[in-house]
């Protein structure tokens, strides 16, 4: 089949790198979406459509119309959000048939998209996790020996619910601890909800394997560690991730990704352990994540080698620039100022670490409109979605 061009499936600052990262390769680029519009502002991205979303019941339907009403057929489809990746994985053969997709399929992708199943497999091949709590119901909640803090999130990324938007609850005790899980537990379902001890630190913490692989094997690979992020103490979002190198995270995320036969772009989150000195597995992402953008200035233009593998051309080796950073200037400033608030950062660290910067989360010399719409589109939808919306104010 031929890859005549890429359809980009939901996301948005990553979603944007890898547009402008294919766009380099004049590689002709649709944008589809139910979300944020940032991507579509590229000049790289040719034409965006609005669809009802990859949970709507019509989404297959959508995407197989699609490809004929547009003339997608051919094309590398990307997803590149959560409940898109897993729209995408869960009906692989018959979207196969009309796109090109490097992704593995649902059976073996779910062993690292939803978190029971990644720790488990991750127990499994004797990689370390932070101690995970194993909770279906209040009844367990309150009976349940505990050692606080501790931390709420959902099993699988995306979704439009509270915990789902912050990624990431804390409990210090166990009367927040029961009011946040019933929270949880009414948005997503309590058997949804991972439990697990909260590992001390922040972003200095939080390093990442990043990587294209393909049949299992990887193509090229680097590692970063997420030094701010927004809230500092949970991030969001990343603000400021810088080149390190981190050899247990690549031992560690190579035995995990083919332990699954993995193929496409992935992102394996880690955290490093100060109690023991371990490096502890959190998440696993298999699309473009956040600071995509540091890719490409690092030396490793995963975007660029993703397409000249869907088109069977080789990739040329390639190692990571270390102290190469990428930024998210507007959220980074409120981390920063926090933590100088805090003691944590020194003004003078925090200057010096622009000078390492060569890549920003919207803003592009040679790409101009997304990084001058980022944010009056960011107050527009803070405006829109929390503060006149009652439901989005909800703690």
């Amino acid at each position: 089949m031929a890859t005549s061009g890429a359809v980009f499936l939901g996301g948005a600052h990553g979603t944007l790198a890898l547009a402008r990262s294919l766009g380099a390769q004049k590689v002709p680029l649709t944008y589809i979406t139910n979300d944020s519009p940032l991507p579509g502002w590229s000049r790289f991205v040719g034409a965006t459509i609005r669809w009802p979303g990859p949970n709507d019941e019509r989404a297959l339907p959508f995407l197989l119309e699609a490809a004929r009403k547009h003339r997608l057929e051919g094309c590398l489809m990307i997803p590149a959000a959560d409940p898109e990746v897993r729209l995408v994985s869960e009906n692989l053969a018959a979207l196969s048939a009309i796109y090109k997709i490097l992704l593995p399929s649902w059976d073996a992708l779910q062993w690292v998209c939803d978190k029971p199943f990644l720790y488990r497999r991750a127990t499994e091949l004797r990689l370390s996790i932070p101690r995970t709590y194993d909770i279906a119901s209040m009844a367990q909640a309150s009976s349940l020996d505990m050692v606080f803090p501790v931390v709420l999130k959902p099993h699988m990324g995306g979704g439009n619910t509270r915990i789902a938007r912050a990624k990431v609850v804390q409990a210090d005790d166990r009367t927040s601890f029961l009011a946040a899980y019933r929270d949880a537990a009414e948005q997503v379902g309590g058997q949804n909800v991972v439990v697990q001890e909260r590992v001390p630190g922040g972003g200095e913490s939080q390093f990442s394997y990043a990587a294209l692989w393909n049949e299992g094997k990887p193509i090229a690979e680097f590692t970063a560690r997420r030094s701010r992020q927004y809230p500092v103490d949970f991030g969001y979002t990343s603000t400021f991730v810088e080149i390190v190198d981190e050899p247990r995270a690549v031992a560690a995320a190579r035995t995990l990704l083919s332990s699954i036969g993995h193929s496409g772009l992935v992102e394996v989150e880690f955290k490093h352990d100060c109690r023991d000195g371990t490096l502890k597995l959190l998440d696993v992402n298999p699309r473009p994540w956040s600071w995509f953008g540091l890719c490409a200035p690092a030396g490793v233009d995963l975007g660029a080698m993703l397409w000249e593998t869907v088109n069977g051309r080789a990739t040329a080796a390639a190692t990571a620039r270390p102290g190469t950073a990428w930024m998210y200037l507007a959220r980074d400033v409120v981390s920063s100022v926090t933590l100088m608030w805090r003691g944590s950062l020194g003004i003078a660290a925090y200057l010096n670490s622009f000078a390492t910067v060569r890549s920003w989360a919207a803003f592009a010399s040679n790409d101009l409109l997304p990084g001058l719409i980022e944010l009056p589109l960011t107050a527009w939808r803070v405006l829109t979605r929390r503060l006149l919306n009652p439901a989005g104010r909800r703690r």
